[in-house]
């Protein structure tokens, strides 16, 4: 017996460049950056003071009013992936009902639950040893623990988001949680088509979210030194594969996709935006690149195609010095030298770092069925040694087929191919 087709019948977006597909969409159009200065708290006295920030963002808007409880007890990335899977299922047209329980499974892909500042803060603050500026352990359990809920820890439980979705959508079926941080997303929709294919639901949600732009991980990554330093020109701080790139910008946001069975899909008469046709894995020791080849090769081959037959790639590249230049090796070993255009969309909202992947490749879902692809934001000035065909100027899409790759800064890769167009 053949293995069930899955399709793509609805986008959920929630991002710094919109809210919803129309919104995107036009952001596209426009080539607007989403990276600004923060607004949502005051950031003056930090180093970095910019990312892609959701700022009109009303969790209670997605959530039946008998439901808004739950937002209490939800992190903000959860709120974020609640408010996508909404409109994923409102895109596709399946209102409440619409699909067997017990045939509705989620798949999500996370890794860290940031937490909010005050929660420890007061905490920590009664525990300062001042006289040396650390945490003093002797005070903490006496003072410090009791100042912490005892439910603090369950809305930063990377399962949390794929719960509270199902719980909400009534989403009965499989449900999954995948941890590889920034590749999670594809590894989630891979995931998500492989239930479809065995016959074990009839739709899924497939995708992330993730907010890496409050105080507590702000301060991770610059620790970390991986943020661009662009303070006065935010929206051209974020340069993929870019000659004078100095790091990424930080993001949040949440991207689902409803990967429904095509003969489900049929029956009910939706629409159909692509497919999912190939997907792969790989782990590339040592960020070579030779991982992410051997990714990207076994997700073409299952597709069914050479690289002749992509219109574009949709890169994971975010401006960062070494990674862009390792993800641009393995892409050229791929390919073989067939001179593929190549997106980078981290160039419009930074990395929203779970919750990329899926957003990403909805700019070239839409894309293909739109019939013009979008130009990479920053890319006058390509480094030489990323032998990589950068898109600066929107152009038509030419051909159905997109690949879109992850990675993590440990060297997990994931690829995908999804073929968009008359079905």
């Amino acid at each position: 017996m053949d293995a069930r087709r899955a399709v793509i019948t609805g986008l959920g977006l929630v991002s710094p460049i919109g809210l919803g597909v129309p919104a995107f969409r036009e952001s596209l159009a426009a080539g607007r950056s989403g990276v600004h200065g923060f607004r949502l708290f005051d950031a003056r006295e930090l180093p970095i003071r910019f990312g892609g920030e959701i700022e009109e963002f009303d969790a209670k808007e997605y959530v039946d009013r008998k439901d808004r409880k739950q937002l209490k007890i939800m992190a903000r990335t959860a709120q974020l992936a609640v408010a996508a899977a909404r409109m994923a299922l409102q895109d596709a047209g399946l209102g409440a009902g619409a699909v067997d329980p017990l045939r509705f499974g989620v798949a999500m892909g996370t890794g860290v639950v940031p937490g909010d500042l005050a929660e420890l803060g007061r905490p920590g603050k009664v525990c300062l040893d001042q006289a040396n500026d650390r945490i003093d352990l002797r005070k903490w359990g006496r003072k410090g623990l009791p100042l912490i809920p005892p439910t603090w820890m369950l809305p930063h439980v990377p399962n949390m988001p794929a719960c509270h979705v199902a719980i909400l959508e009534d989403a009965q079926g499989p449900n999954n949680t995948l941890t590889q941080f920034d590749a999670a997303a594809l590894f989630a929709l891979i995931e998500a088509r492989r239930v479809i294919q065995r016959g074990g639901a009839d739709v899924m949600l497939a995708g992330v979210a993730d907010t890496r732009t409050s105080p507590m991980p702000i301060v991770r990554w610059i620790r970390y030194e991986r943020l661009s330093r662009r303070n006065d020109r935010p929206e051209e701080a974020v340069r993929p594969y870019g000659r004078g790139r100095d790091g990424e910008a930080v993001a949040e946001g949440a991207g689902l996709l409803v990967l429904e069975g095509a003969d489900h899909a049929a029956r009910r008469g939706a629409k159909v935006l692509g497919e999912v046709v190939g997907g792969a894995s790989a782990f590339d020791r040592g960020k070579t690149g030779r991982g992410l080849a051997r990714a990207v090769r076994a997700a073409i081959a299952e597709a069914g195609i050479g690289p002749s037959d992509l219109d574009h790639v949709n890169a994971s590249a975010g401006g960062l010095a070494e990674e862009d230049a390792w993800e641009a090796r393995g892409l050229a070993e791929a390919l073989g030298g067939e001179p593929v255009p190549v997106l980078a969309m981290k160039s419009y909202f930074g990395n929203a770092g779970n919750g990329a992947s899926v957003l990403e490749l909805a700019a070239s879902v839409l894309a293909l069925n739109g019939g013009t692809v979008p130009a990479t934001l920053n890319a006058d000035d390509v480094d030489p040694a990323c032998v990589v065909h950068v898109t600066r100027e929107a152009r038509p899409a030419r051909r159905p087929y997109v690949l879109k790759v992850a990675w993590t800064d440990q060297g997990q890769c994931s690829a995908a191919v999804v073929r968009c167009g008359p079905d």
